[in-house]
């Protein structure tokens, strides 16, 4: 390929959605329902290694945006409730295609997992049981931690700026470990890394200017207001619908934050489901790919059929969707204001130490053994050295599962 050839693709590339052809937009769309599939087939391991995914596709290989604008992204994400890397997925379709984009990456990216879920919990509701495959996460974990250590590399070497962003990444390591609350933690170190570098101009008068220097995350409120009891009533689809729509607007954190609540709600309260059969959910939605929230498929079709697996989907969702496209136009303005940038600054850096936190988690429960290092060396290797594409490494691990399984090396 010419230099020419090189600058209009990439000009191309980077060129604003709506600038752009009926059959360029219609290509572009296309690009990303493409992306978002793939990774959404693939991407086990929870939000980190989701968000280590979209940087080596999106970053990196089709070069869609900088490192510091997903960085950007990841830091807004974490201050909205709802699932982080699909709010992930849909930000990048935003920035890449308006609202159009923002639906096809995002369901692009759920679909697969949507699927595979909804076929699983069929099966649970004729055999109540959970499929045995331990086998494939043997496989995989040590891949997926491997690609989380290389997205926290290149992401932290962005993120840890100066002394502020790194002493806040810091101390985002050791309060993930102290078990204090990741959101409180974000905050925290956003105003803090905001307030020093802009010390100089805190002084009399200078009090206005700082009145709309943040964003905050608005549902801190919500979240207590949502843990109100759901009214007892016959469950349908329409009532699946806007239990998960609440879970959507309110929730924060993991998989295991989504199992109390559902736990909370559906168990003790409302009765609408067992304690195993809402173990055997949750463990259905973390042991297939994409995000842990399409638990909701499983629960809304063990409550209410076919329509209450589509009910809980589209609620538990539907909430990210809507913050995002509402949400996304103001990160480009948050980065030009030195306050908000600040802010960012530090939820960036806290974003990635609490990755580096769960990243540890993660290898500890991932490399066991020593066919577990030996994947992990080899996965290391064709990642930092051979530039492998993290999605087939991902593959080749459950391969690697499916073979010692079959060997009767493992269980």
């Amino acid at each position: 390929m010419t230099l020419d050839a090189e600058e209009s693709l990439q000009a191309q590339i980077s060129a604003p959605y709506t600038t752009l052809s009926p059959d360029q937009r219609k290509h572009r769309l296309q690009e990303l329902a493409t992306v978002f599939f793939k990774l959404g087939t693939v991407a086990f391991g929870g939000p980190a290694a989701h968000v280590a995914m979209m940087d080596d596709e999106v970053v990196k290989r089709r070069q869609w945006m900088s490192r510091e604008n997903l960085l950007d992204l990841i830091g807004v994400t974490n201050l909205l409730p709802g699932p982080n890397s699909t709010e992930l997925a849909i930000h990048i379709g935003y920035e890449r295609a308006g609202w159009a984009g923002l639906f096809v990456a995002g369901s692009s990216f759920i679909f697969p997992a949507m699927v595979l879920v909804w076929i699983l919990a069929v099966l649970y509701g004729r055999y109540q049981s959970v499929p045995q495959v331990e086998w494939l996460l043997y496989g995989i974990k040590p891949v997926v931690a491997v690609v989380v250590i290389q997205a926290l590399w290149k992401l932290g070497k962005k993120a840890a700026k100066d002394t502020p962003t790194i002493v806040a990444g810091i101390l985002a390591i050791a309060a993930y470990f102290a078990g204090l609350n990741e959101i409180l933690m974000l905050l925290l170190a956003g105003i803090g890394v905001m307030l020093i570098k802009n010390r100089q101009q805190l002084g009399p008068g200078s009090g206005n200017s700082r009145a709309n220097m943040m964003l905050l995350p608005f549902s801190g409120l919500l979240a207590q207001a949502g843990s109100t009891t759901t009214a007892a009533i016959s469950v349908g689809w329409a009532s699946v619908f806007l239990f998960f729509l609440k879970v959507g607007c309110v929730l924060y954190g993991s998989g295991y934050v989504l199992l109390a609540f559902l736990q909370r709600d559906l168990v003790e309260q409302n009765q609408w489901l067992t304690s195993q059969q809402l173990l055997d959910a949750v463990a259905i939605g973390q042991l297939t790919p994409g995000p842990v929230f399409t638990t909701a498929t499983f629960v809304g079709y063990l409550l209410a059929g076919h329509a209450g697996a589509i009910a809980g989907t589209v609620g538990i969702f539907l909430p990210a969707f809507l913050l995002v496209g509402l949400v996304n136009p103001w990160v480009p303005k948050l980065r030009r204001s030195r306050w908000a940038s600040g802010f960012l600054d530090g939820v960036n850096a806290a974003s990635l130490g609490l990755m580096a936190g769960v990243s540890y988690t993660l290898g500890r429960a991932a490399i066991i053994d020593v066919a577990t290092v030996i994947m992990a060396v080899l996965s290391a290797i064709a990642l930092f050295h051979f530039k492998v594409n993290s999605a087939w490494l991902v593959l080749a691990g459950g391969l690697v599962g499916l073979g010692l399984y079959l060997a009767g090396i493992i269980s």
